[in-house]
């Protein structure tokens, strides 16, 4: 059985940093590309950040280019996400996803994803 679980969130300054971690158990496909996704309340779930089974493959959404960096490491089946010069409209719950294929998927949407986490709350004081 396929689990995901988030880590490492927490309330911080504005200006601050934290480091999410997603922990995958039970390994979903032979190769799997990996995203963050973030839901504040009232607002539709938005697309975060995403790696390729090849970490060197990664995109950004525009709203945490620069800020942010996503990373994993396959031996420990775990994927990371480096929140730097946090904002207050970065307050969510970050939820972690896998995609079934190698690739990251190209419409950034979250039905593009089949196993998901139960979030970690972000909350970024002003």
């Amino acid at each position: 059985q396929v689990q995901l679980v988030e880590s490492g969130g927490g309330l911080v300054q504005a200006g601050g940093s934290l480091r999410l971690t997603c922990e995958v158990s039970g390994r979903p496909f032979p190769a799997y590309a990996m995203g963050w996704f973030r839901q504040a309340p009232g607002r539709e779930r938005e697309f975060v950040a995403a790696i390729g089974w090849n970490s060197e493959d990664t995109l950004y959404s525009d709203s945490v280019k620069g800020r942010v960096t996503i990373s994993r490491d396959k031996a420990k089946n775990t994927m990371y996400l480096q929140m730097d010069s946090l904002k207050f409209e970065d307050t969510a719950v970050y939820y972690c996803a896998a995609n079934k294929g190698p690739l990251i998927p190209h419409f950034m949407a979250p039905h593009e994803y089949d196993y998901w986490g139960l979030g970690t709350q972000v909350t970024v004081s002003s």
